[in-house]
């Protein structure tokens, strides 16, 4: 078999624990597998490097800083390496470059194009270990790139894609993908399978173990992915097709989201398009709009509200400032001290109920929802971030998700 092992920071976080991924990753060759390693940053280099920058400039140049934060995982990727010569393994290091991975020029946040998957596949057939720094790319103009937050387990799944893996491993420091997080509800069960849609739902939603766009991007390359723990040897979650899971839940899990910002503006001018000139001017600031509503109030004007990522609020702010000093909002107003709980399961769309249970819940708890926003596989609802714990631990039990 051909093996993708993607390592987080975690993992890879001091001299110790990279020994100890050498000593995992020589264990899956001994089985007679060919294996690509993906590597994070060892744990607290990238911050590190972001303060050395900050130390010179507060806003310092993104191709610059892509140079300088890329830096962080080939030292890892290079030790790893170093570390499996040592114990009798061939192995060799490679950069995103050499990797093959091409990306677009959006320096920080770069998104990857296209893998030349040429040297790591001459590698491999000469018998060596490939080791790939993550979370990199180059782009047309050979400058160095890097593909923001989750990168690493993005390069994880693009390799695998691009070399035909028969599968991909994220380790990280959690054992596999849970119904909720075990930290706010200890009877959280971890889930053997899950489908790309529901894991892509709840990444997207707030669950921290896989980054969505790694999971869109394994769907859309039908790579068999498993999230499992570097820390022993316990089994962690398949991430699949849904027609490879036998028996689909009714909802398999509950997904928190603390990270969102309320949005309201009210005595919007009643014109034709104004909601897709405020909107249009939102994604060129890329602002990330998540739910919305619109109501129409009694003056003949319009009321939106919708909700960002709190790291997007400011540049949010600045074009709501826009419209309101022109005219066209009388009045806004912004609320962090929110929430969103979502329900997310493949059962959904063959059974009725799920979205009323999930409403009386909130209601037996005296919990008022802000909003509503449902799919076919979710129901996500905004809450007081106060209630926040409550409603999670309520929605697993009202579901049953700990049997």
């Amino acid at each position: 078999m051909l093996i993708v092992q993607k390592f987080g920071g975690t993992s890879v976080g001091d001299l110790e624990r990279i020994q100890n991924v050498a000593n995992r990753v020589s264990k899956t060759v001994k089985k007679g597998n060919s294996v690509v390693v993906v590597v994070s940053a060892m744990s607290g280099e990238t911050n590190k490097l972001v303060g050395y920058a900050e130390h010179f400039s507060k806003n310092p140049s993104r191709a610059e800083m892509d140079m300088l934060l890329s830096s962080g995982e080939r030292v890892t990727a290079s030790l790893l390496s170093i570390a499996l010569q040592e114990m009798g393994h061939s192995a060799v290091a490679m950069t995103g470059r050499k990797a093959g991975i091409l990306t677009d020029k959006h320096h920080t946040k770069a998104r990857i194009e296209d893998i030349n998957p040429d040297h790591m596949n001459s590698a491999l057939a000469d018998g060596k270990i490939v080791v790939v720094a993550g979370f990199q790319g180059v782009n047309e103009q050979g400058d160095v790139t890097t593909l923001g937050r989750g990168g690493s387990d993005l390069s994880a799944v693009a390799i695998a894609g691009a070399l035909k893996a028969d599968l991909c491993e994220i380790y990280t420091d959690v054992s596999g993908i849970f119904t909720t997080d075990p930290r706010i509800e200890p009877k959280a069960r971890k889930l053997d399978r899950i489908s790309y849609d529901e894991m892509l739902e709840l990444a997207s939603l707030g669950a921290k173990v896989l980054q969505n766009r790694s999971v869109e991007m394994a769907k859309k390359l039908n790579v068999n992915l498993v999230t499992r723990t570097s820390f022993s040897d316990e089994e962690g979650t398949l991430i699949t097709k849904e027609e490879n899971i036998m028996e689909k839940p009714l909802v398999s899990g509950i997904a928190l989201d603390r990270n969102q910002a309320r949005i309201s503006l009210m005595g919007v001018k009643d014109r034709p398009g104004i909601a897709s000139d405020i909107f249009n001017a939102l994604a060129r600031a890329e602002v990330n709009v998540d739910m919305i509503i619109q109501n129409k109030a009694h003056d003949e004007t319009t009321n939106i509200d919708f909700t960002v990522t709190v790291g997007d609020l400011n540049d949010a702010k600045r074009v709501v400032d826009s419209f309101a000093s022109s005219g066209e909002i009388k009045a806004d107003s912004y609320n962090e001290d929110i929430c969103k709980v979502s329900v997310v399961g493949v059962g959904m769309k063959s059974h009725a109920g799920v979205a009323a249970k999930a409403f009386l819940t909130m209601a037996n708890e005296n919990i008022n929802i802000n909003m509503i926003a449902t799919s076919e596989i979710k129901i996500s609802m905004v809450i007081d971030e106060k209630y926040a714990e409550l409603a999670v631990k309520s929605l697993h039990n009202a579901y049953e998700l700990d049997k």
